[in-house]
């Protein structure tokens, strides 16, 4: 006898494609997805996952496999996503924004023999993998009413591989389990059948997803972006009476920087998410201040590990933070020689909690390198950020660890001085890296985008006359725009080559 979603919920574990078929059953003509060209209903969405699901069993395509996914958000990408996983496969979305170089290599080590594109993706796809365009499943799919044999899902099966958007060599594939998966949903409370979640950023990103599967697991519905356009998420926002949204901080900046924002009706927004770059204090307040409904931000990783949340409407005088760690997650802060750090002092972020990562795949090295044991021999993930602990147990995160400078023999955390340059009258944005230096190791150096007319040489000067001798800037440079992931994060590497 088949379970009801509420009776599925409330268990410790379930498969996803149980809850999506038991949803599909109880609300069938409720709008599930809507991308830019049409719509589709629950009771549509489950059909066409089966067709799909059933075509990749025909082909072979079961537990252990992957299949790959490249492409911008569409019903067509959701839909192969979720039937990759009602096979007993793993999704493997790939990052568009990859060189067709890092595609061909993503695919390659995620071993799929079915790669769905866009028709103007790039790469070169080895013997044995067949192309299918997402622009076109018609032709590959099944006779409509096919349906995919049940497969049985235990809590550590594979669920995805996520490709870090590491700028250097091949990026590593993330596994993340289906009990990890379903750990994100579980808490998620946030979301109910009224739900409506608007996302822009792409849906390989472990970003995306958290709000993504969360909001269909509750019976939500979801609206997706191609590619984020301030002026056309407000518009979508109104028209569709949006209540959730999962925006990276770059894009807040654009739409509260829109002089038509304040014109929009949002007042059906409950909840506002943000993660994966640092947030401006400043800006969370303008958010909080402007836009209806409460901001919360996220504080983790891709490979899982302890999280930390801040409930900003709840904590305006923490918008500073990160927000403490999250129920049932520990985290640790630790020195150079892998010792936990006394209260109020500064160290490398570790932690461990119920989203944790298998492993990389096939890098037994790398996975060994992510993580830490503590004295008991407990399991933690390395963060890779340096930050310290409040008074009040909130986290204020200072830098990555392979951001941070040493001149001198001194420790200087690029975010510091970032924070300086941003709050010169002149400056939109900065950024902050450290380059060799003869005499001292390494010296930072800045990089602003300036309003019209800016004067890069004063901004210089009076941010210089802030900071302690130690921390100056030896240069500042002037750019149009900062370069950036398609998740918002600012890519130093790219501004050190720059300099090199």
């Amino acid at each position: 006898m088949s379970r009801s979603s509420a009776e599925l919920l409330a268990e410790p574990f379930t498969d996803h494609s149980e809850l999506f078929r038991a949803l599909a059953a109880e609300q069938p003509d409720k709008l599930a997805i809507a991308d830019e060209q049409r719509a589709i209903s629950w009771g549509e969405l489950d059909a066409l996952v089966e067709r799909i699901a059933a075509r990749l069993q025909g082909d072979g395509v079961g537990k252990g496999d992957a299949v790959a996914i490249v492409g911008l958000n569409s019903i067509a990408y959701s839909a192969v996503f979720l039937a990759a996983i009602r096979t007993g496969a793993a999704a493997a979305p790939l990052t568009t924004s990859a060189s067709p170089e890092a595609l061909t290599a993503m695919l390659k080590d995620s071993g799929a023999r079915h790669l769905f594109a866009d028709p103007d993706i790039q790469l070169e796809v080895p013997g044995g993998v067949e192309r299918i365009s997402l622009h076109d499943l018609d032709g590959w799919l099944p006779v409509e009413g096919s349906r995919a044999t049940p497969v049985e899902i235990g809590p550590d099966d594979p669920f995805n591989i996520i490709y870090s958007s590491g700028t250097t060599g091949t990026p590593k594939g993330i596994v993340q389990s289906h009990q990890m998966r379903w750990n994100y949903l579980a808490r998620a409370g946030v979301y109910d059948r009224n739900a409506v979640t608007l996302l822009s950023t792409p849906l390989y990103s472990n970003t995306t997803l958290v709000s993504f599967l969360p909001c269909l697991g509750f019976g939500g519905s979801v609206v997706l972006m191609k590619k984020f356009d301030a002026l056309r998420f407000l518009e979508l926002s109104e028209r569709y009476r949006v209540t959730h949204t999962m925006l990276v901080p770059v894009q807040y900046r654009r739409l509260m920087a829109l002089p038509e924002f304040d014109r929009f009706d949002l007042s059906s927004y409950r909840l506002k998410f943000c993660t994966s770059a640092p947030f401006a204090a400043e800006l969370k307040r303008d958010i909080l201040d402007r836009w209806p409904g409460g901001l919360i931000e996220f504080y983790g990783m891709t490979e899982g590990g302890a999280s930390c949340v801040l409930v900003a409407h709840e904590f305006p005088d923490k918008l500073h933070t990160v927000g403490r760690v999250a129920p049932n997650s520990e985290m640790k802060l630790i020195d150079e020689g892998g010792r936990e750090v006394p209260p109020g002092g500064v160290g490398e972020v570790v932690g461990r909690g119920p989203m944790m990562m298998s492993g990389y795949k096939g890098r037994e090295e790398a996975s060994r390198a992510a993580e830490w044991f503590d004295g008991d021999g407990r399991r933690f993930i390395r963060h890779g950020d340096v930050g310290r602990f409040d008074e009040d147990g909130f986290l204020i995160l200072m830098d990555r660890t392979k951001d941070m400078i040493i001149s001198g023999g001194f420790n200087i955390y690029p975010s510091d001085l970032e924070a300086v340059l941003a709050a010169e009258p002149g400056v939109v944005e900065a950024a902050v890296v450290g380059v060799p230096h003869p005499d001292w190791g390494e010296t930072p150096v800045g990089f602003a985008v300036l309003v019209h007319g800016g004067d890069k040489d004063a901004v210089l000067a009076a941010a210089n006359a802030k900071l302690g001798k130690t921390q100056r800037l030896s240069a500042l440079h002037a750019v149009d725009q900062l370069p950036r992931s398609p998740i918002g994060k600012v890519l130093k590497r790219e501004l050190r080559d720059r300099i090199a």
